[in-house]
């Protein structure tokens, strides 16, 4: 099969697509002929040296695949050789054939296309795992997403909106700004332009918001806790423009805030497969009536994955990058 490789950590002309065994699917694993492949940050990461691969995971790039069952390890009792599906992966997805544990597999929603689920499971679990189970987001709060222009902040912003929070996101253009507004955003905030603290401050009233979702980091930390609401969360899942921040820990103290963090691709097979059993149970309906979509920005064809990732570094896109086979 052809796969891209990491020649060597450096930019994105360092994938480069090789020849490779197909690999062989272990006794809960199915095999999955690629249709499609998400690019995420991680990736880039893993690219730049960054993000290696967890012990036993493939070293080649991707988490997140859609396509056709090949063949199922000798355990496997839910899926069969030509079942649509769509899976969470630890690595390997950039190839025309990726190996992912059975618990992590879902059925392609009605109303969804092959191509686009391929940009769906590494933004869905992500947001399930953050925003409802660890950030306990529910009906009538108030959400704000930083980077709502992003494959996770659509997914997010259109999956708060769904459960019945009030939400808010911030986008560094207009252009981006309104995209967030027409998946649902009450407002969405350019930094650029304004200062969102205090647009969402007056917007709230003054009370706050009740759970944040971000992937700035240290620069927006501090003003993160100073934003929330009495009894608020901040979901901390990415530090892409820094990872030291000071706070007042008096805010912290007098709100009762909780603060959290977490990485998706070390947790266990079972924790994802508890994750996947969430998310087919409570999104996955919304999903298959429209309700919420996964946003495609492009498609490139798997040899193209460079040009992908500059893509993805230029920061131009709304939604998902994907990589079709």
């Amino acid at each position: 099969m052809i796969a891209i490789s990491i020649a060597k950590p450096g930019g994105p002309h360092v994938l480069q697509p090789i020849q490779m065994p197909v690999p062989k699917p272990a006794a809960r694993d199915v095999l999955i002929r690629v249709t499609a492949a998400g690019v995420n940050r991680p990736d880039v990461m893993q690219r730049e040296g960054k993000y290696p691969p967890p012990p036993g995971a493939s070293d080649i790039p991707g988490l997140e695949v859609a396509g056709t069952i090949a063949s199922t390890g000798s355990d496997v009792s839910r899926w069969h050789e030509g079942d649509h599906v769509c899976a969470l992966v630890a690595g390997g997805g950039y190839a025309e054939y990726c190996v992912a544990p059975d618990v992590q597999c879902l059925p392609i929603p009605p109303s969804v296309d092959l191509v686009s689920a391929g940009g769906m499971p590494e933004t869905f679990f992500t947001v399930w795992a953050n925003v409802f189970e660890r950030g306990r987001l529910r009906a009538g709060e108030t959400f704000l997403v930083h980077g709502g222009a992003s494959g996770i902040g659509t997914t997010a912003i259109q999956t708060a909106r769904a459960f019945g929070a009030r939400v808010f996101a911030t986008a560094g253009t207009d252009e981006k700004c309104a995209a967030c507004e027409g998946l649902g955003a009450e407002r969405a905030i350019n930094y650029r332009k304004d200062d969102f603290a205090a647009v969402l401050k007056t917007l709230t009233n003054s009370r706050g918001v009740d759970v944040i979702l971000d992937m700035v980091g240290a620069p927006y930390f501090g003003r993160n806790v100073d934003l929330l609401a009495l009894e608020g969360r901040l979901l901390q899942i990415a530090v892409l423009h820094g990872a030291k921040a000071e706070i007042n820990l008096i805010s912290v103290l007098r709100k009762r805030i909780t603060i959290t963090g977490s990485t998706l691709r070390s947790r266990t097979v079972e924790e994802k497969g508890a994750i996947a059993d969430a998310l087919e149970r409570s999104v996955w309906p919304l999903v298959g009536a429209g309700t919420i979509r996964p946003v495609i920005y492009a498609t490139l064809p798997l040899e193209r994955a460079a040009e992908a990732h500059r893509l993805m570094e230029s920061g131009s896109h709304i939604g998902k990058i994907v990589l079709t086979v």
